[in-house]
């Protein structure tokens, strides 16, 4: 099992920056791919970023490529998102996941472990 605790959301302004944090706990050696996902109100959870647990890769949806940087620091065993320019359209519920599978294309679905999410609200 892999426990995931969110952090770090909040209100913010367009064009500001924030960082939102996913402590991870358990059986963390056995993660393979962590990534990050969000679903704004009324609309499906969509993928957003990936990064390969050794940190060596990371995949991007369109949306946020160039504003938007995850990483990980597996000493701390916490993955970061770095969110930069931020807009009214960001808005939603952050969520961390772990995959463990290694099936298909590594950032692809399924992740295994999801934490409780975190709360990004960007005003215009």
């Amino acid at each position: 099992q892999v426990q995931l605790v969110e952090s770090g959301g909040g209100l913010v302004q367009a064009g500001d920056s924030l960082r939102v944090s996913c402590a991870a706990s358990g059986r963390t050696s056995s993660v393979y791919v962590m990534g990050w996902f969000r679903q704004a109100p009324g609309k499906e959870r969509e993928f957003v970023a990936a990064i390969r647990w050794s940190g060596i890769s990371t995949y991007y949806v369109d949306s946020v490529k160039g504003r938007f940087t995850i990483s990980s620091d597996n000493a701390k065993n916490t993955l970061y998102l770095q969110m930069n320019s931020l807009k009214p359209e960001d808005t939603a519920v952050y969520y961390c996941a772990a995959k463990v599978s290694r099936r298909g294309v590594w950032y692809s679905p399924p992740y295994e472990y999801w934490g409780q999410g975190t709360q990004v609200t960007v005003s215009s």
